[in-house]
């Protein structure tokens, strides 16, 4: 690109005059120049602004372009102090020169010089951007401010020049307009040409009006002062071009044609590749290879594009005049002028009509309201005509081949460098051929749905995303490398573990591909008694939420983004053949959303469910009179996303598990995870992720082994919990309690570690404990008190103190009305109790009516229904619970006993699915007189 400062900045870059130099110059400032006003430190309050002056002006005048500026900062604090410390002065020699007009501290009545005495600033090259690929030839003037303290005020006063011959005379400038809410106390920017000199400006902050031009002295001026107001709220989603701009744009060029002229014959091509040189023998093999034009411009494409690699240069004239083709190539570097230049020269020797066409990068949909000026473009590329059809060739980009090559790039708008001149062209919005990202995912989830899965997933990424992962690749090491793929891998499917993680590259395509396999968690959950899951990944990821509510919004478009082409193809392979498995949702979209072009293919074919989605940006924008129907279109569509549903008399997890046990179907999932932990046995997180899933198939001595190897590694307060529930199914207390105090030691402010060890030192019958800690954390208060209150009362309970403990509950509940919790908590003992069971009713259902989530209160609910010997309604309460929650344990462990006593069917059924899910639940119910 050829760059130029940002418009908040100094200037516009352009090439350096013969009397550039490389040291600052010492001069007065020139007469052109309007001082600020001065400024009398006595009167300063502590609340004056921090920037006291910010004084820009500029003079455009015989093709230089002059830049004047004055700061004065006052030092309010240390840090201010620390920051503006030391004076910085910006400028590119090649370009022109930097004057040091005054550098002075103001402190009190007292002026001290800091240039007295012949002092003079230092000079540093610091190639700022070279990271960035650039290289800009910027010096910087420095100098520490000696003595500088807290109160005073630094004043600064610097030009900087330039005249680019390049632009034949012409000139162009901006300045920049800042805006409140930053404060300062006197601010301006000024703009000031002869009066017989043809200059047009534009301040395109609209809701601002500047002064009149007048004219003095032999000159036209403009001041605008500063701050301007505040820019009028804009919506994000608004296109660009109705974005607030702040700043002040200034030049002699009359059009656009005139632009194009100047800037034409840098790119004429003639003569620049000789005859029988590298890059002509390059051209003679692109000839030689194919006689069709498209395939041709692909190639050579391909070529500058694989074979240069960017770089920008600033440096001398280079920010307008590019590198010749045969620099570029011997150097194997350049910025987009030398790309597009060798491009272009290479398309011309091979007979296709080619120029080049100048954009902005990122605000090419500003450009039709700019002046004309060079200034408004930072980028070129090429447009070649083959046929009818017009090509947009950008040689900075990656990646490109024949197929793209009716890509359209997302500048919106170019200027044609023609030497007879020309009218900028807006870019035809056009889908890209080929997805910009292609996922594959496969997912095996034939031993159960309920279980994690084994899967395989690729990714191919196209365009400039692969230069960027290339040099991430090469930076990286593997590991770090690994964790990049890991996130990428995120954005498909929900996994921790992984037998393979790789990278790709391939440049026969331009693409790279990341390939992956592991295991996938599930991701099935119960509604309306059926298990579902979502296999959408197009409608859920489309936002649009536009406001256009204020009347100055109503008329403005939404921005849709730049061009984007994504292709999803999800397969899972379902348990028991697929029989009765179906879509809901929407198996077909609509041909747009929000703007988006969607496709989608589902099919269910025997046991495999394959959905395709396709979603296209073009860049295309929604129009205000349509907004309201796209919304509602869209909002339509995320009701209906679409899901795969499990039969209804699809098993449970405890039934899913006991049969693969029995088939062998196990073993494929174990295997992934051995392999997992095989990979790198130095590593916990293989150990912790297969005892996960030891614990999914209710092996909890393989999951205690696992955790042992995990926690010797590297311990956590998470696997210290889950090694302790682990002990607590097998009845092993002592170590359960071991392992929370553990977690607790570790991680003395983790409730979930603190209120594990409480109430596992209850469940052994060390109650005097358990209540002496917990009525530590009740004292200390806080919002976790009502937590430590129910634990209390459970505590109480269960040591025979019943009286008391609903005691501690009813004050609970009066200090906390409407926690759900505590009633849930009262209505759960009374019942297990059998105590007051009248108003336990009352404390059940009002939870239920409370609670999200109401199933825990319905099991409670349940239990008083029991104990009242109102079974019909107690199952009822069960089946409701356990649709919400099919495994919770209690419930299906009373379901169980008031089955088996009506002498049910499924009684049987319930009660092994409670052991299995925990080990302890007789037990536990045992202690309240339940027995099946």
């Amino acid at each position: 690109m050829f760059r130029k400062s940002a418009f908040l900045g100094i200037l516009l870059a352009s090439a350096a005059p013969a009397w550039a130099g490389d040291k600052p110059l010492y001069a007065a400032a020139p007469g052109w120049v309007k001082p600020a006003p001065p400024i009398d430190i006595s009167k300063l309050a502590d609340d004056a602004p921090i920037f006291l002056v910010m004084d820009h002006q500029q003079r455009l005048a015989d093709g230089q372009v002059w830049h004047y500026v004055e700061t004065a900062t006052r030092m309010a604090s240390e840090q201010i102090l620390a920051q503006a410390g030391t004076v910085q002065m910006p400028w590119n020699p090649d370009h022109g020169d930097l004057i040091v007009h005054s550098a002075q501290i103001l402190r009190g009545g007292e002026t001290i010089d800091l240039l007295a005495g012949g002092k003079q600033l230092s000079v540093l090259r610091r190639e700022q951007k070279l990271e960035q690929m650039q290289l800009d030839g910027m010096l910087t003037a420095t100098m520490p401010v000696e003595g500088l303290r807290v109160g005073d005020v630094l004043r600064l006063r610097f030009s900087t020049t330039r005249k680019d011959p390049t632009l034949g005379g012409e000139v162009q400038g901006s300045l920049p307009l800042f805006a409140q809410p930053m404060q300062v106390r006197f601010g301006r920017a000024r703009l000031v040409w002869p009066a017989a000199a043809k200059v047009n400006w534009r301040a395109y902050a609209d809701w601002v009006k500047p002064g009149p031009v007048a004219t003095a002295g032999g000159d036209r001026e403009l001041e605008i002062a500063l701050p301007i107001a505040k820019p009028p709220e804009m919506p994000r989603d608004a296109p660009a071009r109705f974005q607030p701009m702040t700043w002040l744009d200034a030049t002699s060029y009359a059009d656009w044609g005139a632009v194009a002229k100047t800037m034409a014959p840098l790119y004429a091509t003639k003569g620049l590749i000789a005859p029988g040189s590298a890059l002509a023998k390059e051209v003679a093999a692109i000839a030689s290879a194919s006689t069709d034009p498209r395939a041709r411009t692909a190639a050579a494409l391909q070529l500058v594009q694989d074979k240069v690699r960017y770089l920008f240069n600033g440096m001398a004239q280079g920010n307008y005049v590019p590198q010749s083709p045969a620099e570029t190539w011997s150097l194997r570097y350049g910025d987009c002028k030398a790309k597009t230049l060798i491009l272009l020269a290479i398309l011309h020797e091979l007979g296709i009509e080619a120029e080049a066409v100048m954009v902005h990068s990122r605000m090419g949909d500003l450009v039709p309201t700019r002046l004309p000026m060079p200034g408004a473009f930072d980028h070129v590329i090429v447009r070649a005509q083959i046929g009818a059809d017009s090509l947009w060739l950008d040689g900075t980009s990656s990646g490109d081949r024949m197929a793209d090559l009716g890509n359209t790039p997302p500048f919106r708008h170019v200027l044609p460098l023609r030497t007879e001149g020309a009218a900028l062209i807006a870019l035809p919005l056009r889908a890209r051929a080929r997805p910009d990202v292609d996922a594959e995912l496969d997912v095996d989830q034939t031993a159960s749905i309920h279980l994690p899965a084994p899967f395989t997933l690729k990714v191919t990424m196209r365009g400039q995303v692969v230069q960027m992962v290339r040099g991430a690749s090469a930076a990286l090491g593997k590991a770090e490398t690994e964790k990049m793929i890991s996130r990428l891998v995120g954005e498909y499917v929900n996994t921790g573990t992984y037998t393979r993680r790789d990278l790709s590259f391939d440049d026969a395509a331009g693409t790279v591909v990341v390939t992956a396999a592991g295991v996938a968690y599930p991701g099935w959950e119960r509604e309306s008694e059926r298990y579902k899951t979502g296999i959408d990944n197009a409608v859920a990821a489309i936002g649009f939420e536009p406001d256009r509510s204020r009347p100055a919004w109503r008329e403005l478009p939404v921005a849709t983004g730049d061009a984007m082409h994504t292709r999803i193809r999800t397969s899972y392979r379902l348990p028991a053949g697929g029989a009765g498995f179906t879509f809901e949702g929407d198996e077909k979209l609509p041909e747009k959303l929000a703007g988006r072009l969607v496709t989608r293919r589902a099919t269910l074919a025997g046991n495999v469910v394959t959905v395709e989605d396709r979603t296209i940006v073009t860049g295309e924008e929604v129009a205000p009179a349509e907004i309201g129907a796209a919304r509602r279109e869209l909002a339509q569509a995320k009701t209906r996303l679409l899901r795969a549903v499990a039969p209804a008399a699809y098993p449970q997890r405890w039934q899913d598990v006991a049969a693969a046990r029995k088939t062998g179907g196990l073993k494929k999932i174990q295997a992934v995870y051995d392999q997992a932990v095989a990979a790198d046995p130095s590593e916990s997180d293989g150990y912790f992720n297969r005892a996960w899933y030891h614990e999914r198939v209710f092996d909890n001595a393989a999951a205690i082994r696992d955790l042992d190897k995990a926690i010797t590694l590297s311990p956590t307060v998470t696997s210290y919990l889950r090694r302790a529930s682990a002990h607590q199914a097998m009845g092993q207390l002592d170590k359960a309690i071991a392992d929370a105090d553990a977690a607790a030691e570790l991680d003395p402010g983790s409730g979930d570690a603190i209120r594990t060890a409480i109430t596992l030192r209850g469940e052994k019958g060390e109650y005097d404990k358990a209540l002496e800690m917990v009525q530590l954390h009740i004292d200390a208060g806080g919002k976790e008190k009502p937590s430590y209150l129910a634990i209390q009362a459970d505590l109480l309970a269960q040591s025979g103190q019943v009286d008391e403990a609903l005691a501690v509950l009813d004050a609970a509940v009066v200090a906390h009305p409407g926690n759900a919790a505590l009633l849930n908590e009262r209505c759960w003992l009374k019942g297990t109790r059998k105590v007051a069971l009248d108003t336990a009713l009352r404390d059940c259902t009002r939870a239920i009516e409370l609670m999200d989530s109401p199933a825990p209160a319905l099991d409670s609910r349940a239990m008083v229904y029991f104990r009242l010997d109102r079974t019909d309604e107690a199952l009822s309460d069960l089946n409701a619970a356990l649709d919400a929650q099919p495994e919770m344990t209690a419930s299906l462990f009373m379901r169980g006993v008031i089955r088996k006593a009506r002498g049910e069917a499924g009684s049987e059924s319930d009660i092994i699915a409670a052991r299995m899910m925990d080990p302890q639940v007789d037990t536990r119910f045992g202690k309240w007189g339940i027995k099946p």
